[in-house]
């Protein structure tokens, strides 16, 4: 890959490093490297890392750990937590998808887990058991974001998102996911969400358009 590939990092918002590789690869998410003040978390994988994407992390203060939606973005975590001595919050729902075993890996099994800064991971499910979304307090001005990988997935149109099973084969979670999801989110403040794409972001009054979405969504497969 190194022969053909880059990594690009750009500002996705103040604290908040998007993580991409060009040309895609793959499905062609991308990671999010979030600044805070007791240390950076890496939101999320990709596959590729080359020196000058660990130069240019560490200068922007390294990786005290990595946290990851659900498997689909497992990727090189491994890799990833070796080169910045990280370690990596993984929910123990999802503990048999693991391919590569390593003692950085450290499962968490309630529906929450505490980091630092008030940084909370939530265990929502969704199209993998251990689903979890990262809840950061301090994001949007300190009105709250959530990153969300596409356990929460931000579609077309920005005001609205969606929840499937499956993506490539379109099939929809069912309605007691979806109100799983809800309820579980419902607690914490937010006024963004940052998908797991490149602009996948809702960048404003995001807690109402999950609401919004989820009726919508479950009005039409209870039709």
């Amino acid at each position: 890959m190194a022969a053909r590939h880059r990594n690009r990092l750009r500002e996705e918002a103040p604290h908040l490093v998007g993580i991409g590789t060009e040309p895609e690869f793959a499905i062609g998410q991308r990671a999010l490297l979030l600044r805070s003040p007791d240390g950076n978390l890496l939101w999320d994988c990709i596959t590729f890392l080359d020196e000058k994407t660990i130069g240019t992390i560490k200068a922007r203060g390294g990786i005290r750990a990595i946290a990851i939606s659900h498997p689909h973005f497992y990727s090189a975590m491994v890799e990833w937590s070796e080169q910045f001595d990280a370690q990596i919050f993984l929910h123990a729902k999802d503990r048999h998808w693991v391919m590569r075993k390593s003692p950085r890996i450290q499962f968490w099994e309630d529906t929450m887990l505490h980091l630092w800064d008030g940084l909370m991971l939530i265990n929502c499910g969704g199209h993998f058991e251990g689903g979890t979304v990262l809840h950061w307090p301090a994001g949007a001005n300190g009105k709250g974001a959530l990153l969300t990988g596409d356990i929460i997935q931000v579609v077309q149109d920005r005001r609205y998102v969606s929840f499937m099973r499956s993506y490539p084969n379109l099939i929809p979670l069912g309605a007691t996911a979806v109100d799983h999801i809800l309820k579980t989110i419902e607690p914490f403040p937010f006024d963004q969400i940052y998908g797991a794409w490149w602009k996948a972001n809702v960048l404003s009054d995001a807690k109402a358009a999950v609401r919004r979405s989820a009726e919508r969504y479950l009005r039409w497969i209870n039709a």
